[in-house]
């Protein structure tokens, strides 16, 4: 499964990421903050919330809004 990071740049396009890069970051931390982009799917998240809740971690997501506009929003994944 491959998700879109969150842009850092209005004019860029949006990078991704497989769900084993992410395991390697969370494995090398100990605890990681993720910033994904809008286009992402509920389905998707909720996929990688449980992958990592059954390998006995937790995880938190929410959708964090950075204007007024309805459609201006990223979700932010902590998994530790």
């Amino acid at each position: 499964m491959d998700l879109k990071l969150a842009k850092t740049l209005l004019d860029e396009q949006a990078k991704t990421i497989s769900l084993k890069k992410l395991e390697d970051s969370v494995e090398k931390e100990g605890q990681s903050f993720f910033y994904f982009d809008k286009e992402n799917s509920k389905k998707n998240l909720n996929s990688l919330v449980e992958h990592f809740e059954k390998k006995g971690l937790s995880v938190y997501y929410r959708e964090v809004r950075y204007g007024l506009d309805s459609g201006d929003y990223i979700y932010e994944v902590h998994i530790f």
